[in-house]
């Protein structure tokens, strides 16, 4: 089951979606909340707990890759666990969609060094 928590901080949201990310009620909730911070100018998912990743959610990730870049939205993907980012690396969209680790994350938006927390939310939440 996915769970979606969204995590306000202005022109930025974060999304954590513990879970799965497959066929079925998960990948609706996931893409209806994400494409509910229309007004945002960052959106970064952070996989850091999704557990599994089926043809579903890879379709889901590159609409809303789509759905950000037609928006004017930058569309962040951090720390994936290793299974999500072998399935980004064999489609081969690891270098199509904007994949960073949780300290690159941090680093690239101001909040500390390279060298910052291992969850990407208790990192901005201390900003």
């Amino acid at each position: 089951m996915l769970s979606v928590v969204v995590h306000d901080f202005g022109e930025l949201a974060i999304v954590r979606c513990p879970g799965r990310i497959v066929r079925g009620e998960g990948t609706n909730t996931l893409g209806n909340a994400v494409m509910g911070l229309q007004s945002k100018r960052v959106i970064v998912l952070d996989l850091a707990e999704v557990v599994s990743l089926d043809g579903s959610g890879v379709g889901l990730l590159v609409s809303l890759h789509r759905w950000a870049r037609n928006n004017g939205i930058r569309l962040k993907l951090t720390n994936p666990l290793k299974l999500v980012r072998e399935v980004l690396e064999l489609t081969k969209l690891d270098s199509e969609l904007d994949v960073c680790t949780c300290e690159e994350m941090a680093a690239l938006l101001g909040f500390g060094s390279a060298t910052g927390s291992a969850n990407l939310g208790e990192e901005f939440a201390a900003a």
